[in-house]
């Protein structure tokens, strides 16, 4: 199991869009937001990809400046 603890920074122009597809997609929780494009989010492996390929995924969001992992956890499923 990861649970990566990420800063994303997106366009203000590209907020709403960039979020609304962040929270579509499995595995991935927004947290919070800021007016000016700053997002906390959270990204958990699924059963279809690791946290580390979400990720991935996340930087080809339009509109995503950049992403900052500030905190990962890591355990061996049992």
């Amino acid at each position: 199991m990861n649970i990566c603890g990420c800063l994303v920074h997106v366009s203000r122009e590209a907020l709403s869009g960039a979020r609304e597809q962040m929270e579509g997609m499995a595995g991935v929780e927004v947290h919070a937001a800021t007016p000016d494009g700053r997002l906390v989010v959270v990204v958990e492996d699924t059963a279809e990809a690791p946290a580390s390929e979400i990720i991935m995924s996340l930087h080809q969001i339009p509109g995503v400046y950049s992403l900052t992992l500030n905190y990962h956890h890591f355990e061996p499923s049992s």
